[in-house]
């Protein structure tokens, strides 16, 4: 029926055409057709210069014909009858040998076809010749001037002749396919103008003929100048519009490619092709599906103009979809439901907008992932914002299409490109903001546990704070004790040390401690059991830092005072959960890394919880477990020993556990075993040893008890290879003479002194200066029990050996030995001044030796 309706208006317009025609004729007066005759007599002489052999006349008749003729000003009517006759002979020159007169040629019948009232008239011999010049298999015209001279007169044909082109339409869709890619520029750009008009004149008839011109128009769309490929843009925008888009497959992925053009230009041409395509293309709705991402990814244009353009176009687009698809819409928009809380300065798309992206939503979230993995970086940049567009007008309805998104968010955030990554997040907190959590966790933690790429383990952490961070506090709450759960898992909190996993996971605490803030009391002890794995796996300060802080929010969002008030509260069980574990310690142990943190930062608190702490350190140090992990928790008794009073004594409990953990745990570690691991354990060992005895965690009773078992294993280690150990163990004989020595047995004390009097020559200077403080500190722990008289040998010994270091090169050396000695000058008086005596004369530098002996002259004058 329409068919038939539209042939008739086109017989109707026909009919007219020729009555207007018949009436011009009619209007011609006498006067016209004897000026017609006058002129064409006047001329007549030129008709046959047009055909002589010299070309400077047939230049000079084409000349004086157009100054006659048009450049007169003649009638229209006139004009007519004169260029009917010199028609032929006119487009004979348009093939001249001569690019002076086909110059001239085309410039008079340009002139002739812009003055006639009947243009059309001319069609049969125009159009034929210039196909036969531009569009036959070879171009004939090599003068690229006269090609878009020729082309510029073809534009103006189709413009001027209108609907009368339509039986030509093949010989100018065969010009326009090759003059499209002339490699003269200016040309292109006027082929595609021609083109524009031709589709817009005789649409019924350029419909069946457009698709030659597809191919030519794709082959120059890359075109090096900007202004050329935007006229193709816009010639193909005319084409798919008036040939019904049966070729838009052809044509869709070079127009996606213009949008990553350099030009501003060119991205806003396709920005307003791919409106006008979505707005009156006839058979639109099948292209929705390839069109919509094209205009929603120039909302996103650099440039404010064609975002505003964009936008614009696609506003009305989806408003004339509500308007089409009024009944379909009709309850939606009667009955809307509660608009989503849209991020601060975002607008919610219409109606019509949103169904267009959701009815389409199942082919574009397919080719958006395969997309953000794209090699090209500029693909993946726009891939990703046009993500965070679709899940706007998505809503709620991307719940059907999580599985997709989440994989496209995941490569998307693995990208090495930070604004990929920053878009994607963005799509991760849209995701959070517009779908309920419920649903959106459901996939997200499970993927936590097993995270769907071994390279990047972090990234559902990662896609998983973003959502958190665009989800409400009100929504988040049911979902609290699920979420902090999966955080503490094993394979989520331990099994990756990763510097990205862990900043990952302190930022899915962070925002939940920001999101919830109060509401996180209920999940105070996981928040913090994850705070905890992050700072005993990481080696990176800032990241360490990081955590504290959020374990100073953690406090804060429940009013804690401080940090070990926090620990009091979750101590116990973080303590319960290290003993589960503890017979299977190394020193690579997840939990070994968390009992220092938790000792470490739980300050006080940890002295109250002792009786907890004691069995597990029983049981990781054992002699026969990992050395490396036995040094690393010696090490760190050692520093918490050394201010017992505001850590492990805290509350005075710990001097109950001391004599176990001296005898169970110490002092098996401290017996000699061959290796370098078991020398490493002995020094830490004693290292903690040092920390207790001086640290004031143990008992002058203690030690004085278990002074017997404890001697040997020091006494020993003054022999080792290490000169850490050795200097250790001086100063634990150092620390038990000034806890015990008044109290020690004679033998005991005999025992002592021939040790260190073998490290007055150890090799290392610090160890020797040690060894003369522990001597010093042996001469005052003599008492009025040690008989002097009696173990006269001993003394002499011990006098002898320390005057031969008053000739030591360390003048340091030799004041230290000076004060020993005057110091212990009263044990016996009389031995040392004979072996004062009987060593001056040996000795470089007597002077020492002479204020030694005044100073006993002193004493026994006394």
């Amino acid at each position: 029926m329409e068919q038939k309706k539209k042939e008739k208006a086109e017989s109707c317009i026909r009919e007219v055409s020729k009555e207007r025609e018949k009436r011009e004729r009619e209007k011609m007066t006498e006067g016209d057709v004897h000026g017609a005759g006058v002129v064409l007599k006047g001329l007549a002489q030129y008709l046959n210069f047009l055909n002589e052999d010299n070309k400077s006349t047939r230049k000079k008749a084409l000349e004086q014909i157009r100054k006659e003729t048009v450049e007169r000003g003649l009638p229209s009517s006139v004009l007519q009858e004169v260029f009917s006759v010199f028609l032929k002979p006119l487009v004979k020159r348009l093939s001249d040998q001569n690019e002076g007169c086909r110059e001239v040629a085309i410039a008079v019948v340009t002139e002739f076809i812009r003055c006639i009232p009947r243009p059309e008239e001319s069609l049969h011999l125009l159009v034929p010749c210039l196909a036969r010049r531009l569009g036959a298999g070879e171009i004939l015209e090599p003068a690229e001037e006269l090609r878009l001279s020729s082309v510029e007169m073809l534009t103006f044909i189709v413009e001027v002749c209108g609907r009368h082109v339509a039986p030509y339409v093949q010989e100018v869709i065969d010009i326009l396919g090759r003059t499209i890619e002339d490699p003269f520029p200016d040309v292109k750009q006027e082929s595609c103008r021609c083109t524009v008009k031709l589709a817009e004149n005789v649409p019924e008839h350029f419909y069946n003929q457009a698709k030659s011109l597809i191919n030519p128009l794709m082959q120059t769309i890359t075109y090096q100048q900007s202004r050329v490929r935007v006229s193709v843009i816009e010639a193909t925008g005319a084409v798919i519009q008036h040939g019904g888009g049966n070729n838009m497959e052809d044509v869709v992925w070079h127009m996606a490619q213009r949008l990553f053009d350099d030009s501003p230009q060119v991205r806003r041409a396709v920005a307003a092709v791919v409106g006008d395509w979505l707005l009156h293309l006839r058979d639109r709705y099948s292209y929705h599906c390839k069109l919509v991402p094209l205009l929603l990814s120039c909302i996103n244009d650099q440039v404010p103009e064609i975002q505003q353009l964009a936008s614009d176009l696609w506003k009305q687009v989806g408003a004339q979809y509500e308007k089409e698809n009024e009944k379909d819409l009709k309850d939606m928009m009667d009955f809307p439901l509660d608009p989503p809380s849209y991020p601060p300065g975002v607008e919610r798309p219409g109606i019509g907008c949103r169904e267009l992206v959701v009815r389409n939503l199942g082919v574009l979230v397919p080719a958006v992932a395969r997309d953000i993995s794209d090699w090209l970086v500029a693909t993946r940049v726009k891939t990703s914002q046009l993500l965070t567009v679709l899940l706007l007008h998505a809503e709620d309805h991307s719940t059907m299409h999580l599985q997709p998104l989440l994989a496209a968010l995941y490569r998307g955030c693995t990208d090495r490109e930070k604004v990929v990554v920053d878009n994607c997040l963005e799509a991760a907190r849209l995701l959070g903001t517009l779908v309920p959590p419920g649903v959106v966790l459901r996939l997200l933690l499970d993927h936590l546990r097993t995270p769907p790429s071994s390279s990047h383990p972090w990234v559902p952490l990662m896609v998983l704070a973003a959502v958190l961070g665009g989800s409400s506090k009100p929504l988040l709450q049911p979902h609290l004790q699920q979420i902090a759960d999966t955080l503490v898992q094993p394979e989520v909190s331990q099994d990756h040390q990763q510097v990205q996993y862990l900043q990952q996971l302190s930022a899915c605490v962070d925002v939940l401690l920001r999101r919830c803030e109060s509401d996180c009391s209920a999940i105070s002890r996981q928040l913090l059991q994850a705070l905890v794995a992050v700072r005993s796996l990481s080696t990176d300060a800032a990241l360490q830092d990081k955590a504290l802080e959020s374990v100073q929010r953690l406090c804060e969002v429940q009013s804690l005072d401080s940090v070990p008030e926090l620990y009091r509260r979750h101590m116990g069980h973080l303590l319960d959960q290290l003993s589960d574990s503890v017979h299977s310690w190394s020193s690579y142990s997840l939990h070994r890394l968390q009992l220092n943190v938790i000792v470490a930062q739980s300050g006080p608190v940890v002295g109250e919880f002792v009786g907890q702490l004691m069995p597990i350190l029983q049981v990781c140090l054992q002699p026969d477990r990992d050395p490396e992990m036995r040094r690393d928790v010696f090490t760190m008794l050692a520093n918490l020993l050394q201010d017992a009073a505001h850590t492990l004594d805290s509350q005075g409990r710990f001097q109950e556990e001391s004599e176990k953990f001296l005898c169970d745990v110490l002092l098996p570690n401290l017996v000699w075993r061959p290796g370098r691991a078991a020398g490493a354990v002995r020094t830490s060992a004693l290292s903690c040893l040092l920390a207790l005895l001086h640290g004031g965690a143990v008992t002058p009773a203690l030690v004085r008890c278990h002074e017997e078992r404890l001697r040997p294993h020091v006494l020993s280690a003054l022999q080792e290879h290490s000169d850490m150990t050795r200097l250790l163990a001086c100063r634990c004989v150092s620390n038990i003479l000034r806890l015990v020595g008044n109290d020690l047995r004679t033998a005991t004390l005999n025992k002592i002194y021939p040790e260190l009097l073998k490290r007055l020559d150890d090799s290392s200077d610090e160890v020797r200066v040690v060894a003369l403080q522990t001597l010093g500190q042996w001469l005052s722990s003599l008492n009025t029990d040690y008989d002097a008289e009696l173990f006269s040998p001993h003394l002499r010994l011990l006098f002898q050996q320390l005057l031969l270091h008053l000739d030591d090169t360390s003048a340091s050396v030799q004041g230290q030995v000076f004060e020993i000695l005057r110091n212990g000058s009263s044990v016996h008086p009389t031995l040392l001044k004979k072996s004062v005596e009987g060593v001056r004369e040996k000795l470089r530098s007597p002077l020492h030796c002479d204020l030694l002996l005044r100073h006993i002259d002193s004493l026994t004058t006394e």
